[in-house]
């Protein structure tokens, strides 16, 4: 059986349950958001929560990250990830990664930029939207900046209430509709 340690976080938006491994933080959930927890707790895996101060170095480094971000600051470092899914999934994930902070992107955009890359003439923006919607390490890896095609909030997993204020406090330029 496969351990790992989590720590809660008090965001401003709500609480948030981090997890990481010996290779580096493996989630990040709003509490009660879709897909809370992914893989890792159903897979009947034994989480220890760890309390300031005991917690291994990629929960310290993504608690830093956080405090930077939810002070209106973009950080300049990444906590170590340990992203775990298909391949499909880890490289919509990647390239969620590259989307620059106070920026936005549409799901056909990055459907586009993924059929570009395998040769392919089409990639369906359901799919990318579904390995989207599934990304475990929310706001680190920046999902909420991937908007509908007309600019709408469409999907996320957290919420778009919570959505919205993340983008309003990356100050990103997006259409309401």
């Amino acid at each position: 059986m496969r351990t790992y340690d989590i720590c809660c976080y008090n965001s401003p938006l709500g609480g948030i349950t981090l997890a990481c491994d010996e290779k580096g933080l493996l989630g990040l959930w709003f509490d009660g958001q879709k897909y809370f927890g992914g893989k890792l707790l159903k897979e009947g895996e034994a989480g220890q929560r760890k309390p300031e101060g005991e917690r291994p170095p990629a929960l310290e480094q993504a608690v830093r990250w956080l405090d930077i971000y939810f002070s209106g600051r973009e950080p300049d470092f990444m906590p170590p990830l340990h992203l775990e899914g298909s391949d499909f999934q880890i490289a919509v994930w990647q390239m969620l990664l590259e989307i620059p902070y106070g920026k936005t992107t549409t799901y056909k955009q990055l459907a586009d930029k993924i059929a570009e890359q395998k040769g392919l003439k089409t990639m369906s923006a359901q799919a990318v939207g579904g390995a989207v919607g599934r990304n475990p390490i929310s706001v680190i890896v920046p999902c909420h900046r991937v908007l509908g095609s007309d600019g709408s909030l469409t999907g996320y997993a957290g919420g778009t209430e919570k959505k919205s204020s993340l983008l309003t406090l990356e100050k990103a330029v997006f259409c309401k509709h």
